[in-house]
């Protein structure tokens, strides 16, 4: 009777860790931990890649997660603007692709993100993996390492910009 017991308790004890270390969620002490998580799970690809897949006439997706102003003043060419905050709500989105003259690209497709320097596109870069994308990297450095590596390859919509009513947020 007492090797039963001694059988539950260990099967119990067993059964348990199993099931905390599967619903074993990471806590983060600050965002820069959160960032560096995902990157370490996501693959990076540097401006340099980037621009000979340019060259080449590669077919990737290059989408910068940016919000609409920073991406008006300045975006890698070919680029589709898709800020972060909308991101898993749109990258599935048939009609948001139609509306934009694009397809709906495929999980298997080539994903590659853009950020200003490369934290929030890991972070997006993970959501989209999280949600069976099978190709999805980053680009190490974002949007200032491609400004201080081809400062002559870079589009802008300033004139967009300049129609914007930017609301005031407050402060100096």
């Amino acid at each position: 009777m007492k090797n039963i017991k001694l059988l539950f308790v260990l099967m119990f004890l067993l059964t348990s860790q199993v099931f905390l270390s599967c619903n074993n969620k990471a806590d983060y002490a600050n965002v820069e931990e959160m960032v560096e998580a995902a990157q370490s799970n996501i693959a990076a690809i540097s401006v340099e890649e980037v621009k000979q897949k340019i060259d080449s006439m590669e077919m990737f997706n290059l989408i910068d997660v940016r919000e609409r102003t920073e991406f008006n003043y300045g975006y890698i060419p070919s680029a589709i603007n898709i800020p972060r905050g909308s991101l898993e709500f749109k990258i599935a989105n048939n009609k948001y692709w139609e509306n934009e003259g694009l397809y709906l690209p495929a999980k298997d497709e080539e994903f590659i993100l853009c950020c200003k320097k490369g934290s929030r596109s890991a972070l997006a870069a993970e959501s989209l993996k999280k949600l069976g994308y099978k190709n999805v990297k980053y680009i190490k450095g974002g949007f200032k390492k491609w400004e201080l590596s081809y400062p002559l390859m870079q589009e802008k919509n300033l004139e967009e910009e300049s129609h914007q009513q930017v609301e005031e947020v407050g402060g100096c």
